[in-house]
């Protein structure tokens, strides 16, 4: 098996309502875009479908109704054959949580799916999604190797200090500790850094979701996120990190069980919780443009949490910092986040071109800023292609 060859790799990142997918020629070194698309509300009565091609440009937009997760994988198939595009080779699956056991990127059998069954415990609102995606990719293409990619994987190499939480231990031998999630969006950092990669990097992954990872060489030393995805810094819906007195008051007082917690810290805090408007940015600096004060602070909090989450991870996991990377969808497009973030860290050397920022593409610090500051797009769906391809090489090595 030539270890050069090129593989046309199908990349399926599944969220708990929605499905992006990819097509894409890997090779050694490279990764050349076929198509890409996105079906949401995957399992509600209405259904989007988007497809573009190589160049970003809309082939496909449909509104569909009802729409099963076989049915996903139906119409993805559909469109392929449509398109007449290379058949893909090897398929790659993102998994946002894998639970203790399974630590580092796979192909898919019997036991990987029964280690991702006894994890849903871990991410319920996730997993069970994604695992309907790979049963069902696998009887639609049966004969092709099923890779799953695991968001925890980067930050497996995190040291016990930043690793282990202040719990008794029968809990900890449990699998209860920090995993970090957004590790496939930090792989593509260092990826597209592996030309000019810093030794020291704080990588801020600003979305929906959001969480600060400090970087050293190239491996995850320690990251804001904890057990879930919930903790870290305040998101759009979700709280980050709390007293843990909030929660045993609000079980007390206000009677809430599991289920009950799960949906406030979840899906109604964050940036909707403080603004009581949105969680979504874009609302929310119109909001604090009308002049709505909670809308304002919340936003501010937004900038602050960040702010101190990356000092910190600047100052005490790493001891300095030489690089600062802004990425997902608000870090990589929102200039007045980056810059209130940015003028909050001076102290470790962040000194930013407001010009450059404005046109948020890569550099945007000054040129003797002691910190180098980028902006970057997160690439996960190419980062498991590339996982994928060579995961699905080593399988046809040993087959061979």
């Amino acid at each position: 098996m030539n270890a050069k060859r090129h593989l046309h790799v199908l990349a399926l990142n599944s969220g708990s309502s929605s499905l992006k997918f990819g097509l894409y020629a890997v090779g050694p070194a490279s990764v050349q875009r076929l198509v890409t698309g996105e079906l949401e509300t995957i399992a509600f009565d209405h259904s989007n479908f988007h497809a573009f091609d190589a160049s970003g440009n809309d082939i496909v937009q449909e509104s569909l109704g009802h729409v099963g997760t076989e049915d996903a994988i139906s119409r993805i198939a559909r469109l392929l054959a449509e398109l007449k595009t290379p058949q893909p080779q090897v398929i790659g699956h993102r998994v946002v949580h894998a639970g203790p056991r399974l630590r580092q990127h796979c192909v898919i059998d019997a036991a990987t799916l029964e280690l991702l069954e006894a994890a849903v415990v871990f991410a319920p609102l996730h997993l069970p999604a994604a695992l309907s995606i790979i049963r069902f990719s696998m009887m639609r293409f049966p004969k092709l190797p099923q890779v799953a990619c695991f968001d925890t994987s980067f930050h497996s190499t995190m040291p016990d200090i930043a690793r282990v939480l202040p719990i008794p231990r029968e809990l900890r031998s449990e699998g209860v500790e920090r995993y970090g999630f957004h590790g496939l969006s930090c792989e593509s950092i260092v990826r597209q850094l592996r030309n000019d990669m810093p030794s020291l990097m704080v990588i801020a992954h600003l979305g929906n979701g959001a969480s600060i990872t400090a970087v050293r060489d190239g491996a995850s030393v320690d990251t804001s996120m904890g057990l879930t995805p919930t903790g870290g810094i305040l998101m759009g819906t979700r709280s980050g990190d709390l007293d843990p007195g909030v929660l045993v008051y609000l079980a007390r007082q206000r009677k809430l069980d599991a289920g009950g917690l799960e949906v406030l810290v979840d899906r109604q805090s964050g940036l909707l919780g403080i603004s009581g408007v949105s969680g979504d940015l874009r609302l929310l600096h119109q909001a604090a443009h009308s002049n709505n004060a909670d809308a304002r602070l919340s936003l501010d909090m937004f900038c602050y949490y960040a702010a101190k989450s990356i000092a910190a991870m600047s100052a005490a996991a790493l001891g300095s910092v030489e690089s600062l990377v802004f990425t997902g969808g608000i870090g990589e497009n929102d200039a007045k986040v980056r810059l209130e973030i940015c003028r909050r860290l001076t102290l470790i050397g962040v000194r930013l071109d407001e010009a450059l920022n404005h046109r948020g593409t890569h550099r945007i610090s000054e040129a003797a800023s002691p910190c180098r500051v980028l902006v970057l797009p997160c690439k996960e769906d190419e980062q498991i292609a590339v996982h994928a391809r060579d995961l699905g090489l080593n399988l046809a090595v040993k087959q061979f």
